[in-house]
């Protein structure tokens, strides 16, 4: 093989054929929000109480798989369900 040739490549497992792995089932969720509470409070919660999130209304929300952050949105309505619209992917 001459200096300026390239080898060629050999595919190993992480070249494989992605169809195999895309009807995997992931876990998809959006973080809305968070606070802190102690767990007095918590106890105390009853239904009709408000909690307050350190997150305000212009933040975006976090679009997570599998309890990892992938993307970042906006909260949107679609006919009576809430939604997601991407506005950000984030890099790995």
């Amino acid at each position: 093989m001459d200096a300026s040739e390239t080898p060629p490549k050999e595919s190993g497992p992480a070249e494989g054929n992605l169809d195999l792995i895309l009807d995997v089932e992931m876990e998809v969720s959006v973080q809305l929000g968070s606070c802190t509470m102690t767990m007095g409070e918590v106890l105390n919660l009853s239904a009709g109480d408000v909690v307050q999130l350190q997150q305000k209304k212009s933040e975006p929300v976090l679009l997570c798989l599998n309890d990892k952050v992938v993307a970042r949105g906006e909260v949107v309505v679609v006919e009576d369900n809430l939604g997601i619209k991407i506005t950000e992917m984030l890099n790995s």
